[in-house]
């Protein structure tokens, strides 16, 4: 006799074991409807599972997080199944739900091409249509293997081989059409709906492994209606347009090659907006207490092998050996006994070995290290992505080496500063996360908790709302983890804050205490920006080129409409550059509306047009980046209005 108690707490009990679809039905007509699977203990099965015992249960719809990941799952075994109906004779392999969609992998000589597409999606739609129930069949290992090789299905048969004895071999079927899988799904082919879209090709090697055979990838997205899909589809369109490397190239920020591999080539307009942002910060941690230093780009491998990073990130840096290369003609030898050293992937192990110079006392405390720190991190090819994942990047760095009893005042000042530098460059939708101990873990549970708790009462002392990330946090320490949204509804993760009290262990780091004892810091590990490669390419992408006054390359451009008024536009553009701002003077024999349109291509946020008047009277026509209308004002005033306006948000009065 099942008790089932449901979301708001209300129970109902049933003499016999129960189904999620009768669970609906004795709820309401109308959720029965809508039921298209069953959340128990939090663990998703499909609708028509028997329960006999006492449960908590939710009935889950197409309209829930859980609902929308069902509609991919089963999108994904819809297009295979469209796929083997299209084309006989492919095998299928892997599909799993993805970020936004789904994807599967197939078996086949020829590629498919995007050509193929339409033909898929009618396919798709038609089985659809069809209504195709689904049902569960879980069997024995011998005869799920058997069943899919008399198919031919050599890719199903070898990953059922490989599951763990005694694992239930789960099968669905969908009307006639069966896949491995280990399911939920919904009931029937019409719970899918038709909000889909193929969207790309790629090749993938079986199981992830280069030896293996290459497998064709088909790409899609799935949502729960058409409202949903096509928002996707124009987020998409608007990330295409604001994509940071046509930007970059564009407006001539900056560029990437193949000889240096995941390092950006900044030029002079990129590096500008880099160096505004790096002494916007530094001032930022100047006020806050933050003391500026500079490490060694190499340091030896004992450092890292003290810290735990060469056991568990060795792989991600790179090393060189402490010698001189021999040149003897037989080519370069390193010597069995040479020492290894690493160039630094972070920064950390080299701020322990400054506080380590000298006797530090409990009153020294807390000490705030600041470091633009240049690092470096051995990133496969395949996952680098323009400047948001390189292997050469520079964090606005810094370690709090404070006591214990100073984490929680040290949190509530660091979430201040965070909301502060992400307010003034324009980010306000930010949430924020405790990602708490993973399984695998350093330290004791006593020392879990009070880290845990201390975080969690700055957050409640900060006034801020936070979530909990179970089993996320770092080895060595829980973490914050800011997840901020963009212009066009993206999430990004930039900055972080992660308590550490293994790291000071590991490298003997230690205060001298009121009563004289040693003790061992706290090493609070924090960046704002983080990677500041990776943050201008989200500002980039976040204002789709068109920075804020103060970031801009050029924030003036004076343009002549004749050559008689060239030197009144010279001294335009010096009483510009004597107010601090950054100014180019285009006195090229071109027509105005030539010129305007190339400044505002360049997303100069202001055109100053001179012709005869303006030169005679001493006045602009100022026209604003994206406005179709111009003003006339003063030399003087606009030198005034514009030196104010391209104030960084920290030295301006008006915020």
């Amino acid at each position: 006799m099942p008790v089932i108690t449901l979301p708001d707490g209300a129970q109902r009990q049933f003499d016999t074991a129960v189904t999620g679809a009768q669970i609906a039905e004795d709820i309401s007509k109308s959720l029965a409807k809508k039921a298209i699977a069953l959340k128990v203990d939090g663990e998703v099965r499909d609708l028509w599972d028997p329960l006999d015992a006492d449960a908590k249960v939710e009935i889950v719809t197409r309209d829930t997080p859980d609902g929308l990941d069902l509609i991919r799952h089963d999108a994904a075994h819809l297009l295979a199944q469209a796929v083997q109906a299209l084309f006989p004779g492919t095998q299928v392999t892997i599909g799993p739900v993805i970020e936004d969609g789904f994807y599967y992998d197939f078996a086949r000589p020829e590629p498919f091409s995007t050509e193929d597409f339409d033909a898929i999606e009618k396919k798709m739609a038609e089985l659809v249509d069809a209504d195709l129930p689904t049902r569960k069949e879980v069997l024995p290992r011998d005869e799920a293997v058997a069943l899919f090789e008399a198919q031919g299905e050599k890719y199903k048969a070898e990953l059922i081989r490989d599951l763990p004895e005694g694992e239930d071999i789960k099968v669905y079927h969908h009307g006639d059409w069966y896949d491995l899988c280990r399911g939920p799904h919904l009931p029937s082919t019409k719970h899918i709906g038709k909000a889909f879209k193929l969207m790309k090709l790629a090749g993938a090697y079986w199981r992830g492994d280069h030896r293996n055979e290459v497998l064709h990838r088909i790409y899609g997205t799935a949502w729960a209606n058409e409202k949903e899909l096509k928002a996707y589809l124009t987020r998409l369109e608007e990330a295409e347009k604001r994509d940071h490397r046509k930007l970059g190239t564009q407006l001539d920020l900056f560029h990437l090659q193949e000889e240096a591999q995941g390092s950006v080539f900044w030029h002079p307009k990129g590096y500008t907006m880099w160096l505004e942002l790096e002494a916007y910060i530094r001032r930022r941690l100047n006020d806050d207490g933050y003391r500026e230093v500079k490490t060694p780009q190499i340091l030896d491998k004992k450092f890292w092998e003290q810290s735990g990073h060469w056991e568990k990130f060795s792989q991600g840096m790179f090393v060189v050996p402490d010698e001189v290369p021999n040149t003897d003609g037989e080519g370069d030898i390193i010597s069995e006994d040479a020492k290894w050293m690493a160039i630094k992937p972070m920064n950390c192990p080299a701020h322990v070995q400054i506080f380590k110079q000298g006797i530090k006392s409990y009153r020294d405390l807390p000490i705030r290290m600041a470091e633009f720190g240049c690092c470096h991190r051995n990133e496969p090819h395949g996952a680098l992505h323009g400047l948001m994942r390189v292997r050469q990047f520079t964090q606005d760095d810094a370690h709090i080496f404070c006591r214990e009893d100073q984490i929680i005042d040290e949190t509530i000042r660091f979430l201040k500063l965070f909301a502060t530098v992400y307010g003034d460059v324009g980010f306000t939708d930010i949430s924020y996360k405790i990602a708490t101990r993973p399984e695998v873990r350093a330290g004791t549970d006593e020392t879990w908790d009070r880290a845990e708790e201390m975080l969690e009462t700055a957050f409640k002392q900060s006034g801020l709302d936070y979530e909990i990330l179970p089993g996320e946090g770092a080895f060595y320490g829980p973490k914050l983890e800011f997840h901020l949204r963009d212009a066009i509804g993206r999430t990004w993760q930039c900055g972080t804050y992660q308590l550490d009290y293994v790291l000071p262990e590991r490298l003997d780091a230690s205060y001298v205490d009121e009563d004289g004892s040693r003790k061992r810091p706290v090493m609070l590990h924090r960046a704002v920006y983080g990677s500041m490669e990776r943050f201008i390419g989200l500002l980039i992408e976040n204002y789709a080129g068109r920075m804020p006054m103060w970031l801009s390359p050029t924030q003036v451009a004076v343009a002549t409409i004749t050559t008689g008024v060239n030197p009144f536009a010279e001294e335009a553009a010096a009483a510009f550059r004597k107010a601090g701002l950054r100014v180019v003077t285009d006195l090229r024999n071109e027509k105005i509306n030539y010129k305007v349109r190339e400044h505002s291509d360049q997303k100069v946020p202001v055109i100053a047009v001179i012709g005869e008047r303006e030169a005679e009277e001493k006045t602009l026509s100022i026209r604003r980046l994206g406005s179709k209308q111009s003003t006339t004002v003063s030399l003087d005033e606009a030198v005034k209005m514009f030196a104010e306006e391209a104030l960084p948000p920290d030295l301006n009065p008006a915020g």
